[in-house]
């Protein structure tokens, strides 16, 4: 098991987590798994950017994007290097610090 640490986020996880994920799971569903209710709009097919996190450890260890991926990160809101969808981003061996950004574009949670 993978050793994953999600930052404080005053909505989703206000005090921070720590779970475990097994190798090959992707960020989003390990985060789900434990009851931290990361966003993710488009039933995690990488057509959104809801589930947008930020890697602040451990992001060497992740798969590589595919190109559908770095097309829809470019529309994530506070979007970084080390950015990578939840959806796409598959855990491996390496323990990942994972941040959560302040907001996301979620249309149908914004009532659009």
């Amino acid at each position: 098991m993978t050793k994953i640490v999600i930052l404080p986020h005053d909505e989703i996880c206000p005090n921070g987590a720590e779970v475990e994920a097994t190798p090959g799971q992707s960020i989003c569903d390990a985060l789900l798994e434990h009851d931290i209710d990361i966003d993710h709009a488009c039933g995690q097919v990488c057509a959104c950017t809801t589930c947008h996190v930020i890697i602040r450890e451990g992001f060497a260890s992740l798969n590589d994007t595919s190109e559908d991926e770095d097309d829809m990160l470019d529309r994530a809101w506070g979007l970084t290097a080390q950015s990578r969808l939840g959806c796409q981003a598959k855990v491996a061996n390496t323990p990942l610090v994972v941040e959560i950004p302040k907001y996301s574009l979620n249309h149908a949670k914004e009532g659009h």
